[in-house]
């Protein structure tokens, strides 16, 4: 959790984050954002800033900086060549505030479609002001540039076949479009397109009070639902100051990496299909099954569960919650064995596989890419050990790394996460501390319904609670967990209402997908498939 806590002109907004990368080893840029201050309760110098959120490279530190923008010029300078994880991050805050970032090599829509009028983040569109696009962009305005600037003449444009994988596609896992140039059956370039999902997560946001949000984030990684509740909850509790009880926390642990575990599942279960190895899925997605059937008891949904609460969770563990979870554990267990026992000799697997879709550690940093993908190229890098919450620091477990950075290291990791998983829940299983499973917070909790129809402060309570909301802080934050793709952040701006004046999601694989069009290029279609499934893009989640 941090405040912004460098506040420089914008004239002076490169050299300051070129100074923080070179001289004060600031060299990963987590995530950058705009704010909309038209209707902040308090003055600022003008009406938008930028926010560009910082770490170190021993991953200890960090740091925002902001800079408000020239009213009449809207247009900072870009630092995607200080940043490559910058290119996307400013192209989503051209398309959603209008700002500029000048000597960007892409400056377009990202989110939205090329047809849409307005910049719906500011406070000035409203959220019912709906259009409709019909027009397909051809990319080309962006394709052309990429090719001659590997050389390519116009004639030898024309010669390339140009090749849609997408957006409806079954090797997309999502509704993503990736337009190739190929040269037979290697990738010569490749143009990534998104926002075929994108909702608009952050402008509902504002218009809902905190605890509302939380339904909202279950749609972000659907696959591991709870962890993107308990990354909202973590938020909005350290915006409060408030401790959650031993007993919610260790809870939390529990489902969250049940969780991991569903979604590993899932993304390796899917990579084996997309190689021909069907039998394998159904061995795992067993296992993931029983573990719905879990969430369902306990949650009353399979998918999106909504199961946390600002303060703690809405329900307590079922009477025979640990045998029933002990029977998933195993079963996955069997599941994960069974599957490694068809592979580990698989000469197909293995060449399909190794070298294949091969990120550098170097690479990975410089895009923003965290997670599994990251920790595939050898960087030992988890949030739950370098930044522990929860008491992670207190569990045994080993932060997983590959060597190669192919989809063999990025599968085996999430193989062998599963396995610490388990090896986290049962640990948390046996200290599991008794108590209450939120914290005593009128400010925050809702009473129970006995003290609402009991009395008056407990009806006024549960009353300003529901209509009003949680009356948060004023301020700017940023908190952060471990989800399975990586690091799930929040930026927050509150004006110390009940609803957020700004909410910035920084979903895991919306680096990893920008960063994608450069690891396939020059690679066979074939292998861009398997690269894909293996990297765990999840639509919901950068298109948001």
């Amino acid at each position: 959790m941090l405040k912004c806590d460098l506040l420089v002109d914008s004239k002076d907004l490169r050299s300051t984050l070129l100074n923080l990368k070179n001289n004060q080893d600031f060299t990963i840029l987590l995530d950058m954002t705009a704010v909309d201050y038209l209707k902040f309760p308090d003055s600022t110098p003008s009406r938008f800033a930028v926010v560009y959120v910082l770490r170190s490279s021993d991953f200890k530190k960090e740091t925002t900086v902001k800079a408000f923008v020239d009213d009449n010029t809207l247009s900072v300078d870009s630092v995607h060549d200080l940043f490559a994880s910058a290119n996307w991050a400013e192209r989503e805050a051209y398309d959603q505030y209008g700002i500029k970032f000048l000597n960007h090599p892409n400056l377009k829509r990202v989110l939205n479609h090329k047809e849409f009028v307005g910049h719906p983040l500011r406070k000035d569109y409203k959220i019912t002001d709906g259009q409709i696009s019909k027009e397909t962009d051809d990319l080309m305005d962006e394709m052309t540039p990429l090719l001659k600037s590997k050389g390519y003449s116009d004639q030898e444009i024309e010669d390339l076949m140009l090749l849609n994988v997408g957006p409806s596609h079954p090797a997309s896992h999502g509704t993503i479009r990736n337009f190739l140039a190929m040269e037979g059956e290697t990738i010569t370039a490749c143009v990534t397109e998104i926002g075929y999902l994108h909702r608009g997560f952050e402008k509902a946001c504002e218009h809902h009070t905190y605890s509302q949000v939380i339904p909202y984030t279950d749609r972000l990684n659907y696959c591991s639902a709870i962890l993107n509740n308990i990354g909202w909850a973590k938020a909005i509790e350290e915006m409060l100051d408030i401790e959650i009880t031993p007993r919610a926390k260790m809870i939390r642990v529990i489902i969250g990496e049940l969780s991991r575990i569903i979604d590993h599942i899932v993304c390796n279960a899917a990579n084996m299909v997309d190689l021909g190895g069907l039998t394998s899925l159904w061995y795992l997605f067993s296992a993931r099954d029983k573990a719905y059937d879990l969430l369902s008891k306990l949650t009353g949904a399979r998918l999106t569960n909504t199961y946390t609460r600002i303060g703690g969770l809405e329900f307590d563990l079922y009477d025979g919650f640990a045998a029933d979870l002990e029977d998933v554990l195993k079963a996955t267990e069997s599941g994960v064995d069974d599957v490694l026992s068809l592979i580990a000799h698989n000469r197909i697997y293995h060449d399909r596989t190794q070298d294949v879709g091969v990120i550098k550690a170097d690479f990975a940093l410089a895009n923003g890419i965290s997670g599994p993908n990251l920790r595939a190229t050898g960087v030992a890098h988890d949030l739950r050990k370098d930044k522990p919450y929860y008491g992670y620091e207190n569990f045994d477990f080993d932060v997983v790394v590959g060597s190669h950075g192919d989809v063999y290291d990025r599968m085996m990791c999430r193989f062998e996460e599963i396995t610490q998983s388990i090896k986290i829940i049962r640990q948390a299983m046996k200290n599991l501390p008794d108590g209450a499973i939120n914290v005593y917070a009128p400010n925050a909790v809702l009473p129970l319904k006995k003290d609402v129809y009991g009395n008056i402060e407990g009806l006024m309570n549960q009353f300003k609670l529901t209509f009003e909301g949680i009356m948060v802080p004023k301020g700017e934050y940023y908190s952060s967990t471990e989800a399975t793709n990586g690091e799930l952040g929040f930026f927050i701006v509150s004006d110390g209402s009940g609803r957020p004046y700004k909410v910035k999601c920084r979903p895991p694989c919306f680096y990893s997908l920008a960063a994608y069009s450069k690891i396939v290029e020059g690679t066979m279609l074939a292998d861009a498939v398997i690269t894909m499934a293996s990297l765990n893009f999840i639509a919901g989640e950068f298109d948001r």
